[in-house]
């Protein structure tokens, strides 16, 4: 018979989906496990669905938006590497787990969302000070807070724009997802020179981000 979700305490399911999900596939970096065994994953997924929150899946969460899974999640923060005091820039927060991971891990956190929902979930579900919201179009992210030394667009993309390149400071670390045809591959990218070329690191199922999309005939 099935287990219910309310015999199992949610810290024994982080600690199942960091032994399961993250150090099983290259998540072994002490800080980031130790922030996704700390930030509360349930409190930021529709109650719902908090009995699914570690599952190995994406979560949707409305407004056409999903959570990625945790290891998309995991992939992401270690290739960013960010460092206690750091400024980071996270394009697309929606109900706030990874921003409330990046601020367990020391960053002053500048969040960007559309979804006035999703935001309005973010901010009740996380108490962090180091992180400043803003609502806004994802694509635009937040020029007036730059230069940022990390920015990381929590999805899949097809373009990236000029506008957040400009944001990152030069040797500023990106991490996002890129959507190349029926393939998505997380991609990291460090800024020289005011540029930022993209190299993939894994292929992964990301949900997708609105506002990034290639015109007609475009690839990367």
């Amino acid at each position: 018979m099935a287990t219910k979700f309310s015999e199992i305490t949610a810290a024994e399911m982080r600690s199942a989906m960091i032994d399961s999900q993250l150090r099983t596939n290259d998540v072994i970096d002490p800080a980031v496990v130790g922030a996704m065994g700390a930030v509360a994953r349930e409190a930021h997924v529709p109650a719902a669905l908090a009995s699914v929150a570690y599952m190995d899946r994406a979560i949707a969460l409305g407004e056409g938006r999903a959570l990625n899974a945790p290891l998309v999640t995991g992939r992401m923060l270690v290739a960013a590497a960010v460092r206690p005091g750091q400024r980071v820039l996270l394009v697309g927060s929606a109900t706030g787990y990874t921003a409330a991971l990046l601020a367990q891990l020391g960053a002053e956190v500048t969040a960007v969302e559309e979804a006035s929902e999703l935001m309005a979930a973010a901010q009740a579900a996380t108490t962090h000070d180091t992180i400043r919201w803003v609502e806004g179009p994802l694509n635009a992210g937040a020029p007036d807070a730059a230069p940022f030394d990390r920015i990381i667009i929590e999805g899949a993309i097809e373009t990236l724009p000029d506008t957040l390149v400009a944001q990152l400071a030069e040797g500023g670390r990106l991490v996002t997802a890129r959507r190349d045809g029926a393939v998505t591959r997380l991609v990291e990218g460090v800024k020289t020179g005011g540029t930022v070329a993209l190299r993939s690191f894994a292929d992964m199922d990301v949900a997708p981000l609105p506002g990034f999309a290639a015109p007609a005939g475009f690839r990367f």
